[in-house]
């Protein structure tokens, strides 16, 4: 044996038992923080999969369900309202090849009548209610309500109307700054730093990397939300390339890279909440709280509720 290898395989053994020690108990590193809330039950974008997504009544629908968290996502009109809405142009939901950004709030047109599920495709939602809302009104509405906003462009004057609203209403610790993009999420922070916030698309990457090369337990993570999508749903209800050997290429290397329940308890023990989107099949559920997470995100909350309570009551029976 070369004297190289006599001194770095003991040092790399070392390295390597003490990553997996502290993987596994990571409090004796990192202080464990409390969390002002559990989110077990999320309603994505409000509930949209049984009522038109983002309207009043999809959001009375989910919290009769009891649902822990509302993901919502914003944008904002031309004279400066932040109104709840995924897309920035209205096409999709109204039928109205505006953006929104084009019209004041009393301009926007209703939803139509029914829209399709985006995680569901092939099934609809309707509903009585088909007028936008602004984020203003669902602060008033829900006050205790957690609220996961997510900002998806680089709108200054929207992150600081969002985080004004939060800072109004004293829900600062009850509401999560989202954004796929660094940059976006950096000027998110800047705005209210007394929010939480969840991992961004590269720091999600850099969190695997981490993961893999050992060196997770000894980094900080200032993250109090991992918001991911859930592998097995490619192919079946996500497809997020219009090529399907992409899709399935995704659906693998994903599943691989992901589905670790070592690194989702690692997250949960450090004070990290794992919610799995967006999931509308009880199989799905199955897998997700299975791994270990804290929560899911659904279109849904009906039948999410009902799996919990389920659930709940058959762990009670068995107890």
């Amino acid at each position: 044996m070369s004297p190289l290898l006599y001194y770095a395989l003991p040092v790399l053994g070392s390295y390597v038992m003490l990553s997996i020690f502290f993987l596994r108990r990571p409090r004796l590193l990192h202080a464990p923080r409390a969390p002002a809330f559990c989110a077990q039950l999320a309603a994505h974008r409000g509930g949209s999969g049984e009522k038109l997504e983002n309207t009043m009544e999809a959001l009375e629908n989910s919290m009769a369900q009891r649902a822990d968290l509302l993901e919502l996502d914003c944008q904002l009109t031309r004279e400066g309202v932040v109104v709840v809405s995924h897309d920035q142009n209205l096409s999709r939901q109204s039928g109205v090849n505006r953006d929104v950004g084009s019209l004041d709030f009393e301009e926007l047109p209703l939803y139509k009548e029914e829209l399709e599920v985006y995680f569901s495709p092939g099934h609809f939602a309707r509903g009585s209610d088909r007028r936008m809302v602004r984020l203003e009104d669902v602060f008033q509405r829900f006050p205790r309500t957690p609220v996961s906003v997510e900002v998806k462009g680089e709108n200054d004057k929207l992150i600081h109307q969002i985080a004004r609203l939060v800072k109004h209403f004293d829900r600062s610790e009850i509401t999560i700054w989202a954004s796929e993009k660094n940059s976006v999420m950096k000027k998110c922070k800047a705005a209210n730093p007394a929010m939480p916030f969840s991992f961004t698309m590269s720091r999600a990457f850099r969190l695997f990397l981490l993961y893999y090369l050992g060196l997770l337990p000894f980094v900080p993570i200032p993250e109090r939300f991992f918001l991911c999508f859930l592998p097995t749903i490619i192919n079946r209800t996500y497809f997020p390339f219009s090529c399907p050997r992409l899709n399935r290429l995704a659906a693998v290397v994903s599943k691989w890279l992901i589905m670790r329940k070592s690194l989702v308890q690692h997250l949960e023990q450090r004070g990290v909440q794992v919610v799995f989107w967006c999931l509308n099949e009880e199989s799905d559920f199955e897998v997700a709280y299975g791994l270990g997470a804290t929560g899911v995100m659904t279109d849904y909350p009906t039948a999410l509720r009902r799996y919990l309570d389920n659930r709940r009551g058959a762990a009670a029976r068995l107890s």
